[in-house]
Protein backbone atom coordinates (compact mmCIF):
# COMPACT_ATOMS: atom_id res chain seq x y z
CA UNK A 1 0.00 0.00 0.00
CA UNK A 2 1.26 3.34 -1.03
CA UNK A 3 0.99 6.49 1.41
CA UNK A 4 1.05 9.88 -0.02
CA UNK A 5 1.72 12.93 1.67
CA UNK A 6 1.11 16.36 0.63
CA UNK A 7 1.86 19.60 1.50
CA UNK A 8 3.00 23.55 -0.05
CA UNK A 9 -0.75 24.61 -0.31
CA UNK A 10 -2.07 28.10 0.23
CA UNK A 11 -3.16 31.60 -0.21
CA UNK A 12 -1.25 33.41 -3.21
CA UNK A 13 -2.19 36.28 -5.07
CA UNK A 14 -3.38 36.45 -9.34
CA UNK A 15 0.00 36.01 -10.92
CA UNK A 16 1.89 34.53 -7.96
CA UNK A 17 3.43 30.99 -7.42
CA UNK A 18 3.51 28.12 -5.17
CA UNK A 19 5.26 24.50 -4.98
CA UNK A 20 2.86 21.41 -3.53
CA UNK A 21 4.97 18.58 -2.20
CA UNK A 22 4.24 14.55 -2.55
CA UNK A 23 6.05 12.40 -0.42
CA UNK A 24 5.75 8.95 -1.19
CA UNK A 25 6.20 6.13 1.35
CA UNK A 26 7.19 4.00 -1.70
CA UNK A 27 10.46 4.09 -3.97
CA UNK A 28 8.90 5.75 -7.01
CA UNK A 29 10.55 4.24 -9.48
CA UNK A 30 8.01 1.33 -8.67
CA UNK A 31 4.88 3.53 -9.09
CA UNK A 32 3.88 3.53 -12.77
CA UNK A 33 2.87 7.11 -12.90
CA UNK A 34 2.26 10.01 -10.37
CA UNK A 35 -0.08 12.37 -10.95
CA UNK A 36 -1.90 15.60 -9.54
CA UNK A 37 -5.44 16.05 -9.39
CA UNK A 38 -7.74 18.57 -8.73
CA UNK A 39 -10.97 19.53 -7.37
CA UNK A 40 -13.24 23.04 -7.37
CA UNK A 41 -16.04 23.05 -5.34
CA UNK A 42 -19.00 21.53 -7.58
CA UNK A 43 -16.68 20.60 -9.56
CA UNK A 44 -15.29 17.01 -10.56
CA UNK A 45 -11.95 16.23 -10.47
CA UNK A 46 -9.50 16.40 -12.80
CA UNK A 47 -6.25 15.28 -13.72
CA UNK A 48 -3.62 18.35 -13.87
CA UNK A 49 -0.06 16.81 -14.46
CA UNK A 50 1.60 13.30 -14.85
CA UNK A 51 4.94 12.20 -14.77
CA UNK A 52 5.63 8.19 -15.41
CA UNK A 53 8.01 6.15 -13.77
CA UNK A 54 9.99 6.70 -17.31
CA UNK A 55 9.88 10.54 -16.51
CA UNK A 56 7.94 11.17 -19.32
CA UNK A 57 5.10 13.95 -18.58
CA UNK A 58 1.98 15.32 -19.38
CA UNK A 59 -0.09 18.32 -18.72
CA UNK A 60 -3.73 19.25 -18.47
CA UNK A 61 -4.23 21.80 -21.28
CA UNK A 62 -5.16 24.55 -18.73
CA UNK A 63 -2.15 24.80 -17.33
CA UNK A 64 0.51 23.96 -20.15
CA UNK A 65 3.05 26.51 -19.79
CA UNK A 66 2.37 27.35 -16.53
CA UNK A 67 2.91 24.02 -14.31
CA UNK A 68 6.10 21.42 -14.44
CA UNK A 69 5.49 18.62 -12.75
CA UNK A 70 8.73 17.08 -11.77
CA UNK A 71 10.45 14.22 -8.90
CA UNK A 72 13.49 13.99 -6.79
CA UNK A 73 14.26 9.97 -6.73
CA UNK A 74 16.44 10.11 -3.71
CA UNK A 75 13.57 11.73 -1.72
CA UNK A 76 10.85 9.34 -3.13
CA UNK A 77 8.90 12.69 -3.86
CA UNK A 78 7.03 14.45 -6.58
CA UNK A 79 6.64 18.41 -7.46
CA UNK A 80 4.29 20.81 -8.80
CA UNK A 81 5.55 24.16 -9.51
CA UNK A 82 2.80 26.28 -9.96
CA UNK A 83 3.32 29.89 -11.50
CA UNK A 84 1.18 32.46 -12.92
CA UNK A 85 -1.64 31.19 -10.81
CA UNK A 86 -5.20 32.56 -11.84
CA UNK A 87 -8.78 32.54 -9.77
CA UNK A 88 -9.97 29.20 -11.50
CA UNK A 89 -6.97 27.60 -10.30
CA UNK A 90 -8.23 27.94 -6.85
CA UNK A 91 -9.39 23.99 -6.02
CA UNK A 92 -8.09 20.96 -3.21
CA UNK A 93 -4.77 19.41 -5.01
CA UNK A 94 -4.52 15.39 -4.76
CA UNK A 95 -1.23 13.43 -5.48
CA UNK A 96 -1.81 10.03 -6.72
CA UNK A 97 0.04 7.20 -7.18
CA UNK A 98 -0.75 4.27 -9.57
CA UNK A 99 0.33 0.98 -9.40
CA UNK A 100 -2.26 -1.90 -9.56
CA UNK A 101 -4.58 0.69 -8.55
CA UNK A 102 -4.68 4.42 -7.68
CA UNK A 103 -4.07 5.80 -4.21
CA UNK A 104 -4.90 9.51 -3.10
CA UNK A 105 -3.12 11.57 -1.04
CA UNK A 106 -5.66 13.24 1.74
CA UNK A 107 -5.66 16.79 -0.52
CA UNK A 108 -4.05 20.49 -0.28
CA UNK A 109 -5.77 23.91 -0.50
CA UNK A 110 -4.67 25.83 -2.89
CA UNK A 111 -6.70 29.54 -3.31
CA UNK A 112 -5.27 32.29 -5.63
CA UNK A 113 -7.43 35.24 -4.36
CA UNK A 114 -6.46 38.84 -4.01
Amino acid sequence: QVQLVESGGGLVQPGGSLRLSCAASENIFSINVMSWYRQAPGKQRELVALISSGGGTNYADAVKGRFTISRDVVKNTVYLQMNSLKSEDTAVYYCSATVGRMYWGQGTQVTVSS
